[in-house]
């Protein structure tokens, strides 16, 4: 079976990539920048409709992960983001119906339940997002939605909680493990936001890449939260990472990010019980490998 991921050359698509490769799929990637291993590449922007629909030609499955991914970076350019986000996944839906595509999965976001009424958050969970980010992930699911409405278009939207693991990317927009992560590094206090106590639900990079590859061999269709479960405070999230470092840097606390999520954990049980798919890493086990990485390897030129 072909498989294109878009965005294969992102942080979570090398991992999808992989994946897919090592279990014998034909696959074939859509970014702006050559994927990390030598496979079938088409180089193009996912607001360019002719280009995404020569690379959906002949594919059974498209996973559709290119966007926008930074709730920062989308408030400080909301044009680029409803371009990409929205009018993107628009011509990957329209390109999957006209090539005949036999499932679309679609990286979605947790930021598409905005601040939670309760917890942990299944996906009944009232849709109320409070960001330009979260707005066009709820944007793309409904388009995908329709296509599945109007011309039996079957998907599978996947909202992701906070990912993380070996090859995030830094920059300005970088999540808070990497954050933390560079400035132990430079032996630098952990910059925390508001009081610490905030809490996320963190899973790990591999598992999520599983739970694309489950949702392609699910007849399945609908949304479904990709998490652990687990609640972990910002500053529980420091402390873990300095024992695993075995660096303490200590910790300097700032104003709270405006319209900053409280609390966050979610229910995933529709995913154990309808896609078969289990997180593997606990956040120790995910964080010692993500440390590892980053610690090692990372260049900070």
């Amino acid at each position: 079976m072909s498989v294109l991921v878009t965005g294969g050359s992102g942080f979570i698509g090398r991992h999808v990539v992989q994946k897919l490769v090592e279990r014998g799929f034909k696959v074939r990637v859509f970014d702006l920048v050559k994927p990390f291993i030598e496979i079938p590449f088409f180089k193009g922007d996912i607001r360019d409709y002719d280009r995404i629909k020569e690379a959906v030609s002949g594919s059974d499955y498209v996973v559709h992960l290119a966007a926008i991914v930074s709730v920062v970076e989308a408030m400080e350019k909301p044009y680029d983001t409803v371009e990409i986000n929205v009018i993107g996944t628009f011509n990957v839906a329209e390109a999957c119906r006209r090539n005949g595509t036999e499932k679309l999965i679609y990286a979605s976001s947790v930021a598409v339940y905005g601040e939670p009424r309760y917890l942990p958050i299944d996906e009944e969970h009232p849709l109320n997002p409070t960001n330009v980010y979260g707005a066009t992930k709820l944007s793309g699911e409904a388009i995908i939605a329709g296509y599945h409405g109007n011309y039996g278009l079957k998907y599978t939207s996947l909202r992701f909680f906070n990912v993380y693991g070996p090859y995030m990317k830094s920059g300005p927009y970088s999540g808070v493990i990497l954050s933390f992560l560079n400035r132990i590094k430079k032996g630098m206090p952990l910059k925390i936001e508001g009081d610490g106590k905030q809490t996320r639900d963190f899973v790990y990079v591999d598992d999520v890449a599983e739970s694309i590859l489950k949702s392609i061999e699910s007849e399945e269709v609908g949304p479904f939260n990709i998490g652990t479960g687990r609640e972990l405070s910002i500053i529980e999230l420091a402390n873990l990472l300095f024992k695993i470092t075995g660096k303490e840097t200590g910790l300097s606390f700032t104003d709270p990010r405006p319209g900053d999520i409280r609390r966050s954990r979610a229910d995933i049980s529709k995913a154990r019980s309808w896609l078969r798919w289990v997180p593997k890493f606990s956040i120790e086990d995910g964080l010692r490998l993500t440390a590892e990485w980053f610690l090692e390897t990372y260049d900070h030129r």
